[in-house]
């Protein structure tokens, strides 16, 4: 049975919201065991059992993305097959985004009456590409009514980047430089304190999550930094179709921690 982490954020009672880690499934090897990637040379019927699984815990198959760390932004329940995008929102009901992770950041997104959803993947050239922001512009709600909550990503004492990764923050953002710390001749960066102060820019500050280490945490994340061929986990946010359809139940859920 799958261990799903289940959001602590005050979204509304119609909008469910959960996040995989690697528990769960019949994937073998470096996989082992709930990958649902289908791009990472899994075995094909494995991942099939996988998110054949996953649809226990979500109203239907989730809108699949091609992700290519960049910042388009499509809307789910209008496109067909496996859409070019980092990021997927909806206001039809029963309709569920979905992004795969193992180190980037996955954001989910809602307004507080619950009548759009968003999922955006952010690794750091996505996120210094904008995609928190078209994703939140695509929502077509004001700023102040939004909030987002982030995913398993790799920590602050984990993710070692280069300067250039750092002056691609600075430059837009002076106040970027706070996420930085020096190690030798690089830098250790933050990632969700970048995902934070991006968002503040575009009137979100209703933002929760933010507490895992992908990295550190191998028995219960994937990380491509630490293992190079491994799984993807999976961040969906969907709205009921309506009254009784309930939360996910997951055999253990799994807080923040």
């Amino acid at each position: 049975m799958a261990e799903l982490i289940l959001p602590e954020w005050p979204a509304p009672p119609r909008v469910n919201s959960l996040m995989t880690t690697r528990s769960g499934g019949v994937s073998e090897g470096p996989y082992s065991s709930f990958n649902l990637g289908d791009h990472v040379g899994d075995d094909p019927a494995a991942v099939a059992e996988n998110r054949a699984r996953l649809r226990a815990y979500a109203p239907e198959e989730p809108c699949w993305l091609k992700q290519v760390h960049g910042a388009v932004v499509v809307e789910a329940d209008k496109v067909s097959g496996v859409p070019e995008a980092d990021a997927a929102m909806t206001r039809k009901p029963g309709t569920a985004c979905a992004v795969l992770t193992a180190d980037c950041l996955p954001v989910l997104f809602c307004d507080r009456q619950g009548s759009v959803v968003a999922a955006a993947h952010a690794g750091w050239r996505g996120l210094a590409g904008g995609v928190l922001e078209v994703a939140v512009a695509a929502m077509a709600v004001p700023a102040s009514e939004v909030m987002a909550w982030m995913g398993a990503a790799i920590g602050p004492q984990a993710f070692e980047v280069g300067d250039e990764v750092r002056q691609a923050f600075v430059r837009q953002h002076p106040q970027a430089a706070s996420a930085f710390a020096p190690r030798d001749q690089k830098w250790l960066a933050d990632i969700y304190q970048l995902a934070r102060i991006r968002l503040a820019q575009v009137g979100v500050n209703a933002v929760y999550g933010g507490s895992f280490c992908t990295w550190s945490e191998s028995q219960r994340f994937y990380s491509f930094r630490r293992d190079g061929k491994t799984g993807r986990m999976a961040s969906l946010i969907w709205i009921d179709r309506g009254q009784g359809s309930g939360k996910p139940q997951p055999s253990r859920s799994t807080p923040e921690s």
